[in-house]
């Protein structure tokens, strides 16, 4: 016998002076989007948990000492919150400014608006990562030896050790959504997670290994979920290296992934009539965003050369 769930109470909060009834269990995240209040997330994904790491949702809550994550925070009856005061603004744009000015956010779409509408400065925290062919792509964090000697590590910015993606360290903000998507909230693979402390702190394999030998499954869900492009695909990378990405001029076609009887959709970017990547869409019910290593990588046959 099914049993019958109880109904979900409505409450009411005030947001910016604009009254709002949402579920009971929402988030401030969740009723800002009712009112079409565009709050700036980084971190937040709609199909994974909040990690709360990146911060620049905040929000003020009336009576509350510090500010709020909008996009973890529930919602509560009576709540007035604001979105847009002095105090959120600094904040936000002092952790744009803080990210910006130590991580290349050149391929993150929403970061040039965020940076003009609080009029972000990171240059005053030093010069920008920006991108640079001849940058060096290797950073030294520590480690200590089994005699209790510590010794330097050296970690390359960016991998490129398997045929299907690249890992660019210099574009990760540490928002942990790629560890969530590998872990128990999606794949089960826990093939990656936070290595190191503090400035050390990095997104690795077990031992540092090569993705060919770690318990990577190459699903590519984490590049799905990354916000940064620190995770891309590899013929993303290659066409954005010689600067032939074109994003404007790629068109999008949805299809059903043909390898099994599942239904996922799939959708294929295509440019100069070249399949360049596949996604999908996080609101299918069948997938959430999420694919196989066949559904996300296995499309080179459709643009195979012709047979004689």
């Amino acid at each position: 016998m099914t049993e019958l769930l109880a109904p979900r109470r409505m409450i009411e909060l005030e947001i910016d002076g604009q009254s709002v009834r949402v579920f009971e269990g929402e988030t401030i995240l969740g009723a800002c989007r009712r009112l079409g209040i565009d709050t700036p997330t980084l971190c937040y994904g709609d199909t994974l948990e909040p990690a709360n790491a990146c911060r620049v949702c905040v929000v003020e809550v009336e009576g509350a000492r510090v500010l709020a994550p909008a996009c973890s925070r529930k919602a509560e009856a009576g709540m007035k919150v604001q979105t847009d005061s002095e105090r959120v603004r600094h904040s936000r744009k002092m952790v744009l400014e803080l990210l910006a000015s130590s991580v290349d956010l050149s391929t993150t779409d929403v970061i040039p608006d965020y940076l003009e509408r609080y009029d972000a400065r990171p240059q005053r925290f030093g010069p920008p990562a920006l991108p640079d062919p001849d940058r060096d792509r290797k950073r030294t964090g520590h480690h200590v030896e089994p005699d209790g000697q510590t010794a330097a590590t050296v970690y390359a910015t960016i991998k490129i050790d398997n045929e299907l993606y690249v890992r660019d360290y210099s574009k990760c903000i540490l928002c942990y959504k790629c560890v969530d998507a590998c872990g128990e909230q999606f794949q089960n693979t826990f093939a990656i997670h936070v290595a190191g402390r503090g400035f050390d702190a990095r997104i690795s394999t077990e031992y540092v290994a090569d993705l060919p030998e770690s318990a990577c499954v190459y699903c590519g869900n984490c590049i799905a979920v990354c916000p940064t492009g620190a995770l891309m695909f590899r013929s993303e990378h290659e066409l954005r290296e010689d600067g032939d990405w074109r994003e404007d001029d790629q068109t999008m076609t949805t299809t059903v992934c043909p390898y099994c009887g599942v239904g996922c959709n799939l959708e294929l970017h295509v440019q100069d009539n070249t399949i360049v990547k596949v996604t999908s869409p996080d609101d299918h019910d069948v997938t959430r965003g999420n694919l196989c290593i066949k559904g996300r990588f296995g499309f080179q046959h459709v643009q195979a050369g012709k047979r004689d």
